[in-house]
């Protein structure tokens, strides 16, 4: 501002109150000022801004940018934020980098909430962190729900037994169910398939894969698994999109055709779901929902402190595409 005040021979007070549009300045000054504001490429400090305000308008997140679900959520957030007022800023879990040192990152920017995606801490680590963040924290795509935080999340178990019922409904008997416990929300997609397949009473197997990883390699791990069987299953559910796509590779370099030997499905319609190559039929957990569902929890707590954290259940629904076909 003072740049721009010393370009034109002005105050910088006057420069302030055009950049502010405060009351104070003749409307052919404020022409002159923003014209000169673009020439010499001014931004405003959006740190310092907030800090002057009279309340706090950004929200912090914390999400993994490898998950492809997750970036699709990040990326309805923006509109979501922008209809109530607030901008986002973004922390990433990495390999190296936890939930807490991603919040903390987010809680030095004097975020007034933080939305939190797909975290695999317990729900003890969970209420310590709401503890620790002494502001409004919503989880995203938990199973749990803990006094101190909102939870947003999927039916994933009503996802999951449409799925089956979709695979039933084809004909398929056997299906097999790669279950990775690492992954958010498996308890309860477990749950949707054990539920779905007994109401049709099909033989379910369940395939479960012990590693950290619950994207890609962890169903390429349980492809492997299954090239060693001396028998197929005419269906695989996989816990997720990612998953499926790894299983899809294996299956493919082993000669198995998806959908005429096996079918196979997804979760949560990634954008890697619908890549021609993929055409996975999963279920579709609505991001703008989900977006809408997590800054909505986050605005009724900030305008009423005392409010208690509570639970969002957004409703899902299958996507059938080319992965699936009736039994050899």
């Amino acid at each position: 501002m003072a740049d721009i005040a010393a370009h034109l021979g002005v105050s910088r007070q006057l420069v302030s109150i055009v950049l502010r549009d405060a009351p104070g300045a003749s409307d052919e000054t404020r022409v002159r000022v923003r014209r000169a504001a673009q020439t010499l490429g001014y931004r405003p400090h959006l740190g310092a801004r907030n800090l002057r305000g009279a309340g706090n308008r950004v929200l912090g997140v914390a999400f993994a940018p490898g998950r492809a679900a997750e970036t699709d959520v990040v990326e309805s957030l923006y509109p979501a934020a922008a209809a109530q007022g607030y901008d986002l800023v973004l922390s990433a879990l990495t390999r190296t980098r936890t939930t807490r040192q991603a919040v903390d990152q987010l809680l030095g920017y004097r975020c007034a909430a933080v939305i939190v995606l797909g975290s695999q801490l317990s729900a003890a680590h969970m209420r310590a962190l709401a503890r620790h963040a002494r502001v409004p924290l919503v989880a995203v795509a938990r199973d749990d729900r803990g006094p101190g935080y909102d939870t947003i999340r999927s039916a994933g178990d009503q996802g999951m037994a449409a799925l089956v019922g979709h695979l039933v409904g084809l004909g398929h008997e056997r299906l097999t169910y790669v279950h990775c416990p690492a992954m958010p929300m498996a308890g309860l997609r477990l749950d949707g398939v054990l539920r779905g397949a007994s109401a049709a009473g099909c033989e379910t197997d369940l395939l479960e894969v012990r590693s950290r990883d619950h994207t890609e390699e962890a169903g390429a791990m349980a492809g492997r698994r299954l090239i060693r069987r001396r028998g197929l299953p005419t269906a695989v559910l996989a816990g997720n999109d990612e998953q499926a796509v790894g299983l899809l590779h294996v299956l493919a370099r082993a000669g198995v055709r998806v959908p005429q030997d096996v079918s196979v499905t997804g979760y949560g319609d990634s954008r890697l779901a619908s890549l021609s190559a993929v055409d996975l039929t999963t279920v579709r957990e609505d991001p703008d929902q989900t977006a809408v569902a997590a800054v909505g929890a986050v605005v009724r707590r900030l305008d009423a402190p005392s409010a208690r954290p509570g639970l969002r259940v957004v409703r899902p629904r299958l996507v059938v595409r080319g992965s699936t076909a009736p039994p050899p």
